[in-house]
């Protein structure tokens, strides 16, 4: 048919996403991106709207990816939220150490690029950062601890999830990565369980 495109959108931006996982925005030059999916600088244009544009859908693609499974681990335990971190943990390091994939984590690179983002990546980033923290959250509710321990404690998983990843880029084995893991796990479960009000004693 005239006019239809000769190549998969998803199947591109799964090559797209690889180049800015493996190099950072900064430097995912056009050409390279361009390599990995075998479109030419204009036909990057024309069917993602330039680098900015395809760089915010690669996130949205890697964030969708992932997303499904961070969510199954996080409401698989409904009534153990210590359990449910656990779990998230065991898919981010699943993840870490496939060796299919690049080092890492997109979001996270991206998070520690967001000076040199346009203003609009860099939003989307911290955006993703949130949601990521708005479903840690959600998995912590059913405990005993108030709001405002849960908020900081959802903070602190989402920080060593990225922490994880920069770790692994930086050659981190496996082991190590897991002690910290099951490190983070042992503070959640100890700070819900001095958070925990003390039982009403009756004279």
């Amino acid at each position: 048919m005239s006019g239809r495109k000769q190549f998969d959108v998803n199947e591109a931006l799964d090559k797209a996403m690889r180049v800015f996982w493996q190099r950072g925005y900064a430097d995912a030059p056009l050409d390279a991106l361009g390599s990995a999916t075998g479109l030419g600088r204009g036909s990057l244009y024309g069917a993602f709207g330039g680098k900015s544009a395809l760089f915010r859908q690669c996130l949205d693609r890697y964030a969708s990816t992932y997303a499904a499974q961070y969510e199954q681990a996080l409401a698989a335990h409904p009534a153990d939220p210590i359990r449910a971190v656990e779990a998230f943990f065991d898919v981010v390091l699943d993840r870490i150490a496939d060796p299919t994939v690049p080092a890492g984590c997109l979001i996270a690179q991206s998070a520690a690029q967001s000076p040199t983002l346009e203003e609009d990546n860099s939003s989307h980033v911290r955006a993703l950062l949130d949601t990521q923290r708005t479903r840690v959250r959600a998995a912590l509710a059913d405990s005993s601890a108030g709001p405002e321990v849960l908020d900081e404690l959802a903070t602190f998983v989402v920080a060593v999830n990225q922490s994880l990843a920069v770790l692994s880029r930086a050659g981190a084995s496996n082991a190590e990565l897991r002690t910290v893991a099951r490190l983070a796990c042992t503070t959640v479960a100890d700070t819900i369980a001095r958070a925990r009000p003390e039982p009403t004693t009756h004279n």
